[in-house]
């Protein structure tokens, strides 16, 4: 059974929140924010809505302010808003869906048609969703693929340039592994990717950590409110979880089995900086790790611009 979507409403009137509230609670999780300031204040990863019900007129900030910062965010600019206007002219409406509204519901609303938009509206959104899973999924491994990457490291790096957290990126390369395909054959080097990436993606345990395959035998993880310290703990825990596999690789120099190198790199990102940077940051870190025997970690931290090294 799948959990009840989840409904904003952001309106200034009690009247008009009570009246949707009393509409919609026994077939949505509700939300409700009385102004915009309010609900943009409120858009958190835990708390992200499916869709938002948003009133047009209200003071200090209106709607048409609220839905133009919604769509500016990576982390938000996909949720659908249906506008909430007494308002019916042509101008307004025009307005709001050159502005990203997905449609109008007018004062006084009439529940059959409220109900109608929201089951309209929410089964596109879910519709979409699972495509952009299907287009973010790695034919080979099943898990994201580089776009699924590009994607979550563009709206993780905006956020935490917003909240001022840390991010930390850990790039991952298969030990030898052309030399893995020499013996074991094609089939046996994807079978080979398809267990690493298995291994990887079942070693993350909080949620808002993602694990991809970035191409060919590499791999990536991006860490979001994660340090130097952190990152390399976690990192060690997806190094340890490819040795435990115990997959024999015959002709590798670096051990019996297969093996994998990281290289991580954390930055609070600040004005003038970009996700490209700590994305080559953690590159040469992984070309230092492979340098220094390969089968570890090195890690650096960009702001503090100390020499990067293989953690503890």
């Amino acid at each position: 059974m799948e959990p009840q979507a989840k409904i904003l409403i952001v309106d200034d009137e009690l009247f008009n929140i009570e009246s949707l509230v009393g509409l919609l609670k026994s077939e949505y999780r509700i939300m409700v924010a009385k102004n915009g300031e309010q609900a943009l204040r409120n858009l958190k990863p835990d708390t992200m809505p499916d869709l938002i019900l948003l009133d047009i007129i209200m003071p200090e900030m209106d709607g048409f302010e609220v839905i133009r910062r919604l769509k500016a965010e990576p982390t938000t600019r996909d949720i659908p808003v249906i506008f909430l206007t007494a308002r019916n002219d042509v101008a307004s409406e025009t307005q709001g869906l050159h502005l990203g509204a997905v449609d109008y519901i007018s004062k006084p609303f009439h529940p059959a048609i409220v109900h109608a938009r929201l089951r309209t509206h929410l089964g596109l959104k879910h519709k979409m969703n699972l495509l952009e899973r299907l287009v973010c999924l790695d034919g080979l491994t099943e898990i994201p693929n580089r776009r699924g990457f590009d994607t979550t490291l563009e709206r993780e790096w905006m956020r935490a340039m917003r909240d001022h957290e840390p991010i930390s990126l850990i790039m991952m390369d298969v030990d030898q592994f052309k030399q893995y395909n020499d013996h074991y054959g094609h089939s046996g080097g994807d079978v080979c990717l398809r267990r690493v990436a298995r291994a990887l993606f079942e070693a993350k345990h909080r949620p808002g950590d993602f694990i991809a395959r970035y191409g060919g035998e590499e791999f990536v993880a991006v860490l979001p409110d994660t340090d130097q310290q952190g990152m390399a703990q976690i990192g060690e825990q997806l190094r340890q979880a490819v040795v435990a596999m115990d997959l024999p690789h015959a002709l590798s120099t670096v051990a019996s089995h297969v093996t994998i190198s990281l290289g991580g790199a954390v930055v609070i990102p600040e004005s003038g900086m970009g996700a490209m940077q700590l994305q080559q940051a953690a590159d040469q870190m992984l070309y230092e790790a492979k340098r220094q025997g390969r089968n570890r970690l090195c890690t650096t931290n960009l702001q503090s611009q100390g020499t990067p090294g293989q953690p503890d």
